[in-house]
């Protein structure tokens, strides 16, 4: 059969590369020559010409402003059916109480909510069912983060167009990068919509420092950072005009009433939604934040969700299925919040079940789960 390509094309195929980010544009070594090498900055301008999949129509659609305004943001819980999968009934009584707690947001497959251990289909999913259920009661924020810059895109890409009303993004982790790879990653999830940017060294490996979010506090669709290092970094933002959500609940009130924080991204609301309320919306009170301590401490005595999830199934709020990695806390810890919650009061807690200590046999654990 005869090449469709002409006569030099064909015998220079094999020494071919491609060029800046044109797969299908082949140049020959000697066309190379006469044309010189691109430059790394004129190879990265060729982004620019990228149009993010986005829409502009009214439903569900949210300001930069409006996610501004939250204060009490939850990170919420994802619960399992025996065998892994979502029990979607569970997650939604919890959203019920989210609301009914006073709850203004939720971030959905975040750390909390177990996004790391479900594939990219389950998280969109559960994004799009938590908009269509409760999209017009709460906002959504889909955690659509990712070491890959791509598949952050797509994935947020994909939030956005199944209604989420904001996305978060962690800065990329393992194979951390630059402070200008920090910059660019960021730049280029952000052009879909309102995005809330999350710091946690401790999980990351890599902070992000002041200077990049100095850098993409310009960004208009820059909603604030969840900020885990502590109420003088978040002070140093927030003199600069930098929304920002605490992201350890410990530090959340004297983040909020003394360092200029907007709110926080709890964990422990997914216990006590209406105390954590109060904490953010009724000023100082030194007397709840101490009151609500021990149940903190407890919290994050093993990585969250550990604790979190054993609480949860404890309280008979959802089933005691573990995906693994995480493997639930040991009795002694399991005692320890019988009485924590006595001590705080049951009527404070979501559910309406009777506390109890469950035995290890009670626990489901999942090792494969997709």
């Amino acid at each position: 059969m005869a090449s469709l390509l002409p006569t030099n094309q064909t015998l220079c195929i094999s020494r071919t590369n491609y060029v800046g980010s044109t797969p299908h544009r082949l140049i020959s070594d000697a066309s190379r020559r006469s044309i010189g090498w691109r430059s790394v900055r004129a190879a990265i301008s060729l982004e620019k010409n990228h149009l993010p999949m986005r829409s502009f129509e009214v439903k569900h659609r949210t300001t930069v402003d409006d996610i501004r305004a939250l204060r009490l943001i939850t990170a919420i819980k994802t619960p399992y059916l025996p065998d892994g999968r979502f029990d979607l009934e569970a997650y939604d009584r919890l959203m019920h109480m989210q609301v009914a707690g006073g709850a203004e947001g939720v971030i959905v497959g975040g750390t909390t909510g177990e996004g790391h251990l479900m594939s990219w289909d389950e998280h969109i999913m559960l994004i799009g069912h938590t908009v269509n259920c409760f999209g017009s009661k709460i906002k959504v924020i889909g955690n659509t983060g990712s070491n890959s810059t791509g598949e952050a895109i797509h994935a947020t890409e994909q939030g956005f167009a199944v209604g989420m009303h904001a996305a978060l993004h962690i800065n990329p982790y393992y194979g951390k990068t630059s402070i200008q790879g920090l910059i660019a990653h960021f730049d280029a999830v952000m052009s879909m919509g309102p995005t809330v940017v999350y710091n946690v060294p401790s999980r990351t490996g890599q902070d992000i420092p002041p200077p990049v979010i100095n850098e993409l506090s310009v960004n208009p669709n820059l909603a604030g950072v969840k900020e885990c290092m502590g109420n003088e970094r978040i002070k140093g933002y927030t003199d600069n005009g930098v929304v920002i959500w605490s992201g350890n609940d410990d530090e959340c009130h004297d983040a909020r009433w003394m360092y200029g924080a907007t709110g926080v991204i709890s964990v422990t609301s997914n216990l006590v939604p209406g105390l954590m309320h109060s904490l953010m919306f009724e000023g100082e009170n030194a007397v709840l934040r101490e009151k609500l301590m021990p149940l903190m401490k407890w919290l994050f005595a093993e990585p969250n969700p550990i604790g979190l999830n054993t609480a949860l199934a404890q309280l008979g709020v959802i089933r005691p299925v573990f995906r693994l990695p995480y493997y639930p806390m040991p009795r002694e810890k399991r005692v320890e919040f019988v009485r924590i919650v006595n001590e705080l009061g049951r009527e404070h807690f979501v559910g309406e079940r009777d506390v109890q200590v469950l035995n290890d046999d009670d626990f489901i654990i999942v090792g494969r789960y997709r």
